[in-house]
């Protein structure tokens, strides 16, 4: 049911600045606006047009509150397809919270979380992964999470879903009808048809299925595990990626005692980099705790970084190899880059004995900040941003990624029942599974639980 009250708050960040925005929806917006504002020109808002700016002072009763702006957007012309007024204010959080008080007493009720966008959706000015996918440009803080959540919000990812239910939609009308005809024993759906409908179905399922792998990555940046014994240069390499003294540099062994983490954007991508405590054998408990939480953080990674020093490889090698070897046997499936750090002291000889011995080695300086980009590119490498590139969809939604597997399953059944001539009525059902949920992931199947849950997750004022 599409509620008919007016709701407030501010769509702007809480806290003083230079301007506030304050939005109010509903069917009464513009006369509930209308009621507080005095235009410079005396100007009657609920008689002006849509899409119009509007000059004058917010007043409570006889006091003059703020000179604004306000914005007017008649539904179904506006983003939640209702009513609506923004009120462009001074910045003062005193002002901000007088006109609020000011508009709850005119007859506006506060907003819950992501209540705007709720509205949208419900009047239709957008499908359910549209909406979602608001809350996601929000909250983007890299080029591919931006790039994804626009292709989403402008329907990329929708109108791919939508075609496919429409013409599985078309198919399951005509097996509907067979049963209706049960008795003449006629076929109105062509089999072989339906059967390359269901294999492209099945297809494009796969592939947005897949997608997700990069698309979650993408939204949720990648960990990376900065690993290696103490003192051979873990903190400075941190320090270097990020270009800032993130981490604490000395030349006392087991400095870092517990991780440190740090954000960096590579090629539009998000790298979270883990700066761990030294690995080795210690009598010392605060140590031993660091060590313990290094693995833990090597497991949560979906890379690890392997740094020595190559400047005491004629010393540790073997020690080296072991330790690498450890990684490789306890971590098989994650990407390991290993790092020869404090390249800058080898010798010629010492580099080429170095690749002979560790072939997959890149050897850099932290300190001088020397090879640190051949580092980034290699990062970079270990995500397939071909798809990125291409403006193929991605999925980054849990939900979606859900819903998804489960249309698959069911189209995986159809499938099977057509090639062995499943009766038409035991197929009809897992259509209809299918439908609900392709559904699910636009909307055309909700219940307020699922609503809820989404639209929590939303800043108040959006």
């Amino acid at each position: 049911m599409i509620p008919q009250d007016s709701i407030v708050a501010l769509a702007t960040p809480s806290g003083a600045g230079a301007i506030a925005v304050i939005r109010i929806s509903g069917e009464d917006a513009i006369t509930i606006g209308n009621s507080v504002f005095r235009s410079i020109k005396n100007k009657d808002l609920t008689t002006q047009k849509t899409h119009t700016l509007h000059l004058g002072h917010i007043m409570d009763d006889s006091k003059t509150l703020d000179e604004v702006l306000v914005s007017i957007f008649k539904g179904p012309n506006s983003y939640t397809g209702e009513n609506t007024i923004e009120i462009s204010c001074h910045g003062s959080t005193y002002i901000q919270q007088q006109i609020i008080q000011l508009l709850l007493r005119e007859g506006c009720r506060m907003a819950d979380p992501g209540e705007f966008t709720l509205r949208a959706f419900l009047n239709g000015k957008l499908d359910l992964s549209q909406a979602e996918a608001v809350a996601d440009l929000i909250s983007s803080d890299n080029e591919a999470s931006h790039q994804i959540a626009m292709q989403q919000m402008r329907g990329g990812f929708s109108n791919e879903i939508a075609k496919l239910r429409e013409e599985l939609l078309n198919f399951a009308s005509l097996i509907e009808l067979e049963l209706d005809f049960a008795e003449e024993d006629v076929e109105f759906a062509d089999r072989t048809q339906f059967h390359e409908l269901l294999n492209r179905i099945e297809f494009v399922l796969k592939r947005l299925i897949d997608s997700f792998a990069v698309g979650n990555v993408i939204k949720n940046g990648i960990p990376v595990a900065i690993v290696g014994e103490p003192n051979v240069g873990k903190s400075t390499l941190l320090n270097a990626l990020l270009n800032e003294e993130r981490a604490i540099v000395s030349e006392i062994a087991g400095t870092t005692r517990d991780t440190i983490e740090d954000e960096l954007v590579i090629g539009g991508i998000g790298f979270r980099f883990i700066d761990t405590a030294g690995i080795r054998e210690t009598e010392d408990v605060v140590e031993s705790i660091g060590i313990r939480k290094t693995f833990e953080k090597i497991e949560q990674a979906q890379v690890v970084v392997f740094l020595f020093d190559s400047s005491e490889f004629k010393v540790s090698g073997l020690k080296l190899k072991v330790e690498l070897e450890k990684i490789k046997n306890q971590f098989p499936l994650k990407p390991l880059v290993i790092i020869g750090n404090k390249a800058d002291k080898l010798e010629e000889n010492e580099i080429v004995n170095l690749k002979s011995e560790i072939p997959e080695i890149l050897l850099i300086s932290a300190k001088e900040k020397l090879g640190v980009e051949d580092l980034k590119n290699q990062l970079l490498s270990f995500v397939n941003t071909g798809a990125l590139r291409n403006n193929e969809t991605i999925v980054t939604n849990t939900r979606h990624y859900d819903s998804l597997l489960k249309a698959l399953d069911e189209i995986q059944k159809v499938k099977f029942g057509l090639e062995t001539n499943l009766s038409s009525d035991l197929m009809a059902l897992d259509i209809k599974e299918a439908l609900y949920h392709f559904g699910m992931i636009t909307g055309q199947v909700t219940n307020d639980e699922l609503l809820g849950n989404i639209f929590a997750n939303f800043c108040i004022g959006k």
